[in-house]
């Protein structure tokens, strides 16, 4: 058996020197954050509920319970982060009602993927656990803006307990070890969203983690280059895909053999299918490069002149990489 992050930490360096939370040059209303929290509480929360490669999990027998702000299509009832797919992430419903929760989102200086409400019930503490696909290194990271929160409700990092004050933008390496635990007699409720790595996003830190960020370990996600049709029919293309490329989850999966792939037009834009069917929509960044919609630069696949593709997972500096031979094909 093999996982996600057993393929991907070999790849990373020793452990970050930067500290596992901070607080982010970024505070709103909270007053009209919770006017927004009151108008949700009637919607149904679900229980988290993990999404991978095969479909959803079993939930979680915690009182943790979740409102999607933004998911995978826009789906209302998707309480998981999301991933890598054919589909792009999109407001919910939900959202339309919350005008407040809407301008965090707009607020942030970077690509914003998945968007929850998260209540953790009284008394609850959610186990030690890693998120291994958050990090700088990995170019996803992870924010919260704690809407209803009471002093004993705490975010445990590296064995760091910090209560994590209402209205501000936080920082956490979710990437390391941690738990949340709310030993407050009432629910506490965090907006938490998930984003590429911007620059600007980079910025709101203070200046003290500034000071011990790596910024040379930092995968900075690029903008979109758009092509034409014409561009697009031309990186069209069939290849060997290694297994371990499209496992982005990190539920265990038995390890899988190379693939047929192939670049290949679906639906007026370019996908990578696997075996004959559509897997993953493909995000252009230019000359010929793409990451995989919905992920993160940590893995890409470049079509190149000289009739080869190269295929990437990255983790900061560290690389993996493969290069195989491309047969040109016709688009769709």
């Amino acid at each position: 058996m093999t996982t996600y992050h057993q393929a991907i930490e070999s790849l990373t360096d020793p452990p970050a020197a930067y500290p596992p939370s901070a607080p982010m040059r970024l505070s709103f209303d909270v007053d009209a954050l919770r006017a927004d929290l009151d108008r949700l509480r009637h919607q149904r929360w679900r229980a988290q509920r993990p999404y991978g490669q095969d479909g959803a999990a079993t939930e979680s027998g915690v009182d943790w319970r979740i409102l999607p702000l933004r998911s995978v299509g826009g789906d209302p009832v998707r309480t998981d982060p999301g991933g890598a797919g054919l589909t792009d992430f999109a407001d919910t419903p939900w959202l339309a009602d919350a005008p407040a929760l809407a301008q965090v989102i707009d607020a942030l200086p970077g690509p914003v993927r998945g968007v929850r409400l998260i209540a953790l019930g009284a008394g609850a503490t959610v186990h030690e656990h890693r998120d291994y696909k958050y990090g700088f290194e990995r170019g996803l990271l992870r924010l919260h803006v704690p809407i209803d929160t009471n002093p004993d409700a705490v975010v445990v990092i590296d064995g760091v307990s910090e209560h994590w004050t209402a209205g501000r933008l936080w920082f956490g390496d979710f990437g390391r070890r941690h738990y949340v635990a709310n030993g407050g007699d009432r629910s506490r409720v965090h907006m938490v969203l998930d984003c590429l790595v911007s620059r600007e996003i980079v910025g709101l830190l203070p200046e003290e983690f500034l000071e011990l960020l790596p910024l040379s370990e930092v995968m900075f996600a690029r903008d979109p280059v758009p092509l034409t049709a014409s561009e697009r029919d031309r990186l069209c293309c069939r290849f060997r895909l290694p297994g371990d490329f499209a496992q982005w989850s990190e539920e265990e999966v038995e390890a899988r053999p190379d693939s047929d792939a192939a670049i290949l037009v679906h639906e007026d834009r370019l996908v990578l299918a696997i075996d004959g069917e559509p897997a993953f929509g493909l995000v252009h960044l230019g000359l010929g490069e793409f990451r995989l919609s919905g992920w993160s630069e940590e893995r890409t696949i470049a079509v190149e002149s000289t009739g080869q593709v190269r295929i990437r997972e990255r983790a900061g500096r560290a690389l993996r990489e493969w290069t195989r031979p491309a047969q040109p094909t016709q688009a769709g």
